[in-house]
């Protein structure tokens, strides 16, 4: 079973359990609102209950701000009544900080900033005594208060993983029966990327490194699901444990590209003397499972707020943003930006899947806006209106150009993209799948203008930390979107 649990760039999973629920929080990088918070019954199916960083008190990303800065690595966890985040800010003014709430579905706190605790991906963890431990990439470790973010003493080594492995990264540690236990991630977060861990008798070590380390690792196999790495541990329903992780699917010939960034996986952990072995990544829990209910496809924008799937790159001002304005429909008023700039006005939602298909209804009115499949500002295809006429543009690194264009009849029109994975391999440059952008007619034909080599909006051709988001976007003037519809296919 390859199925991600969270399919889409969802990256760095952190999950912790409150009674017969269960909550976690991925990475977002630079897209605003930050922080997606997912709830589950099962471990299986995962409904988006909101976003933890929802307000610019609480983040603050500048058109400075590159593709793949921003919010890194989260760690939830509960206690006494509270649900306490603790992330990294990669960007100006940023840092490690803590969230704390009483609902995981929000309002969250203002951060609580911690000046004196360096390093990223940060982890939370308490003893018997109270005291408060954050462990960060590296492998440090700092005592701190986080409630108001002052730190004690200097921060100590622990354990930096396999000899020779480098970026050890991800730190959770947790107590359980007489042990404390490191869990990091290590070999970096591409294919050689892997889980190990070590154990100590106090939170501080000295640690012991499993003889079996790494203890999760697909680097030289022909596991479809590649890059497997920063976990974190959780108790099933029945008592068993798990562990969430991220992955990806590499696609096409080779190097294999990625599309949909790095998602969340679920794989069984069992105990042998002491030492967690973790079974095949994809494995379906035997307990009853609690299928969510199915987040809709198709939004039609009648409510006064977007739902919490919607992300935009770095900010989201009222003043360009809104479902006022029109009645049932998403206004975007443009900041004179295209998709090549960090101001670009543009909502988009995560591709999840890997062959899919997205459709809006447009009214460029007096601007010009469309449907676009975004990885980031040098890597970005998209299907344009405006006054009498259509375009399809391509930007791939130093290189931006018109491919295809068509007149186009005043007033509004259905603009479409269509995502198939490449299901035969011609040879070993094959790409992983073909991005088509077209126009939809009156009797529902979809008319393609260009079919586009998807491997060009991956991760190894485009780098980074990300995945494809689809949306739309205003580049000058004010275009109107009466509807959004998001379809996987095969």
């Amino acid at each position: 079973m390859t199925t991600p649990v969270i399919p889409g760039m969802h990256p760095d999973p952190s999950v912790c359990r409150v009674g017969e629920d269960y909550y976690l929080v991925c990475s977002s990088f630079e897209y605003f609102p930050g922080i997606p918070v997912f709830h589950s019954r099962d471990l299986v199916h995962w409904t988006q209950i909101g976003n933890a960083l929802d307000r610019t008190s609480q983040l603050r990303l500048t058109a400075e701000t590159p593709s793949s800065a921003g919010i890194y690595a989260p760690t939830l966890r509960h206690r006494d009544g509270r649900f306490w985040l603790i992330v990294t800010s990669v960007s100006h003014g940023g840092g490690n900080m803590v969230f704390t709430a009483t609902d995981p579905a929000g309002p969250w706190s203002d951060p609580v900033m911690l000046p004196e605790v360096g390093g990223i991906d940060p982890d939370l963890a308490w003893d018997d005594d109270g005291n408060c431990w954050c462990t960060v990439a590296g492998v440090s470790q700092y005592r701190i208060d986080p409630a108001t973010g002052e730190s004690f003493g200097e921060p100590q080594r622990l354990w930096s993983g396999t000899p020779g492995a480098k970026a050890p990264e991800a730190p959770h540690l947790y107590r359980i029966g007489d042990h404390w236990y490191l869990l990091i991630a290590e070999g970096g977060t591409e294919r050689g990327h892997g889980v190990s861990i070590a154990r100590g008798s106090s939170p501080n070590g000295p640690f012991e490194p499993c003889p079996a380390n790494p203890i999760l690792s697909h680097r030289g196999t022909d596991e479809p699901v590649q890059n497997t790495g920063h976990a974190d541990l959780v108790q099933g329903p029945d008592g068993s444990w798990w562990m969430v992780l991220l992955g990806v699917r590499p696609g096409g010939g080779t190097p294999g590209w990625h599309v949909l960034g790095r998602e969340t996986f679920l794989a069984p952990v069992s105990w042998v003397d002491g030492w967690p072995v973790v079974g095949q990544v994809g494995s379906t829990p035997p307990w009853p499972l609690d299928p969510a209910a199915v987040e809709p496809g198709r939004d039609d924008f009648d409510h006064s707020e977007l739902r919490p799937l919607w992300v935009s790159p770095r900010d989201r001002p009222e003043a360009h943003y809104t479902t006022k304005d029109r009645a049932g429909w998403l206004t975007l008023h443009g900041r004179g930006a295209d998709l090549d700039d960090p101001g670009v006005v543009f909502a988009g939602r995560r591709q999840q899947h890997l062959s899919c298909r997205a459709r809006t209804l447009i009214d460029p009115a007096d601007g010009s806006g469309g449907l676009a499949v975004r990885f980031d500002e040098e890597h970005h295809y998209e299907i344009e209106a405006t006054s009498g006429e259509v375009r399809v543009l391509a930007r791939i690194g130093p290189l931006r150009t018109v491919v295809a264009s068509r007149p186009a009849p005043s007033g509004p029109l259905v603009l479409g993209v269509q995502i198939d994975e490449a299901r035969e391999l011609r040879d070993a440059r094959s790409g992983p799948d073909t991005v088509s952008l077209g126009v939809e007619e009156p009797d529902g034909t979809f008319t393609v203008l260009a079919a586009l080599d998807g491997r060009y909006l991956s991760t190894e051709v485009a780098g980074g930390f990300t995945g494809r988001v689809i949306g739309m976007y205003a580049a000058t003037g004010t275009v109107h979107f009466d509807w959004f519809d998001y379809e996987p296919l095969g």
